[in-house]
């Protein structure tokens, strides 16, 4: 394992130095103390709109429109991890990284095999556990497997600096970092011993034929 590992953090969050960047700020903390590298990312005061299906992607390699989603694309390829955080609106992720996701991981056809995932949720109360759910959706559709921790990847919050609060949110963060650094590292020496598992042929089974 020659080159540093890196991970890549999109914030969804719209507020800076929100309850959403200290849990980040946690993980970030853990990561680079193990040598991991880390670009930190803020997205969620973006103009992004979402996908429309157009297609030009599949013919030019890239999104048609000009935004932040085709810059984040070669930093996703080049990363071993990604971690994607987003606020809870009702009961859901910020629309922003929403649209922001399904574009990047559309519209980029390289292989995303075992590059290692994890969501990261805030909230006031409630809604934390769907919007987990909905986030890990774009790991689990890429063969990247997800990092788990103590607890799911939830810290709480109100007001700005709430999330200080939540002691026990904070430690599942840094036990989330500690896992996804063990689990990069295993991931590059089985790379190295094994390589990536063998991929059959696509099968499309449409359900209308």
């Amino acid at each position: 394992m020659a080159e540093k590992l890196k991970v890549l953090i999109l914030n969804g969050s719209p507020r800076v130095n929100g309850n959403t960047s200290i849990a980040l700020r946690e993980l970030q903390q853990v990561l680079e103390e193990n040598d991991v590298e880390v670009e930190n990312i803020q997205i969620g005061k973006e103009a992004i709109r979402g996908c429309i299906a157009c297609g030009y992607c599949a013919k030019h390699g890239k999104c048609m429109f000009k935004d932040i989603v085709n810059d984040i694309a070669p930093k996703f390829e080049a990363a071993d991890g990604l971690i994607v955080a987003s606020p809870v609106y009702y009961g859901s992720a910020n629309a922003t990284l929403i649209a922001c996701l399904d574009r990047l991981f559309f519209s980029t056809s390289f292989d995303k095999t075992m590059k290692v995932g994890a969501s990261v949720v805030c909230a006031r109360r409630s809604g934390c556990t769907a919007t987990f759910d909905e986030l890990n959706k774009y790991f689990t559709i890429s063969n990247m497997p997800v990092v788990s921790s103590q607890y799911w990847n939830n810290i709480h919050g109100l007001n700005p600096g709430d999330a200080e609060q939540d002691g026990e949110g904070r430690q599942t963060m840094r036990a989330l970092a500690r896992n996804m650094v063990f689990l990069m590292r295993s991931i590059a020496l089985g790379k190295e011993k094994f390589g990536l598992p063998e991929k059959e042929e696509w099968i499309g089974t449409h359900f209308i034929r």
